[in-house]
């Protein structure tokens, strides 16, 4: 059946609220949508941000009546909107939904499939994971960064540590590429479950350990991957420092060019730090583990 979409001007402040009132009014479904093409850093996972300006967008049965909709939400809400309807077409919205992801390639051999799709190179390393229940699918260009250095440096037979994991790609992308136990580490019990969901769709879960930070292992690893923050990632410098035995690497990303300075320094008294790349104004970094003794009595 046709429908009427409902769009209404508004901000993080009552987004949510104007939102839950559509809900309560009928709406068949309620999305919110960035109003002023404003980019939202990757949260920790378990957050929910919002943009600035927000367009709350109501879904509605063609016979429903907007301006007795918007008359309501105005009485209930106490504010004065601006807002537009217009006829929305039918569709199959679910095959809509799963058009919009398709295979994605990481390098000459890695690539993320979701479960509807068939793997363009079954010969390849195809990493199975589905939109849903994870807080990054590969879209990002900062996961798309850790994913293509896995890709060009695979950890045979390492241990590796993926700190802030998520949904868990990265460290079932290094387990696929032949790492011998990975390591998991997030703050959001969802996140360790949804990795964990993720990891046996893989078949890789009996490699795979998964903690929050006050239980993570204390061994140092082969290589760490950390997709966070650049603010975590200064505040966990030295920390990291003793989570990579001397020699072994350091891959860091969620970090935005103009922070990419600050961040190197912070990791160089521990790692011979390499020059950023640099993927639609974010950057991957990524170090070496010094031989020396500089942290060694600053961890003391």
């Amino acid at each position: 059946m046709p429908w009427i979409q409902l769009k209404i001007d508004s901000d993080k402040t009552h987004a949510e609220k104007l939102a839950d009132l559509l809900s309560e009014l009928g709406a068949a479904a309620v999305t919110l949508e960035d109003r002023a093409d404003q980019p939202i850093f990757e949260p920790p996972p378990g957050a929910t941000p919002l943009w600035q300006d927000v367009c709350v967008v109501g879904l509605f049965a063609a016979e429903a009546d907007p301006r007795a909709i918007i008359t309501q939400l105005e009485r209930q809400s106490g504010l004065a909107l601006v807002w537009q309807a217009s006829p929305l077409e039918d569709k199959d919205w679910e095959r809509a939904w799963m058009d919009n992801y398709h295979p994605i390639q990481f390098g000459p051999r890695l690539w993320i499939c979701p479960s509807w799709s068939a793997p363009p190179d079954p010969s390849a390393i195809n990493l199975m994971l589905d939109p849903g229940l994870a807080f990054g699918t590969g879209t990002h260009p900062t996961t798309a960064l850790c994913m293509q250095w896995l890709d060009a440096h695979p950890p045979q037979d390492l241990e590796v540590i993926d700190f802030g994991c998520g949904s868990g790609i990265l460290a079932i992308a290094a387990l696929l590429l032949g790492a011998k136990h990975c390591v998991g580490v997030d703050i959001d019990p969802q996140a360790l479950y949804a990795s964990r969901m993720n990891a046996e769709k893989n078949a890789v879960a009996d490699r795979l350990t998964l903690c929050l930070p006050p239980q993570a292992p204390r061994a140092p690893a082969d290589l760490l991957i950390a997709n966070i923050l650049a603010n975590p990632l200064i505040e966990l410098a030295s920390h990291f420092g003793t989570l990579v035995r001397p020699g072994g690497h350091l891959v860091l990303s969620g970090i935005l060019r103009e922070q990419a300075e600050q961040v190197s320094r912070a990791y160089q008294p521990h790692f011979e730090m390499q020059a950023p790349v640099i993927k639609e104004d974010w950057v991957r970094l990524e170090g070496r583990r010094k031989y020396d003794n500089v942290d060694a009595n600053a961890s003391r």
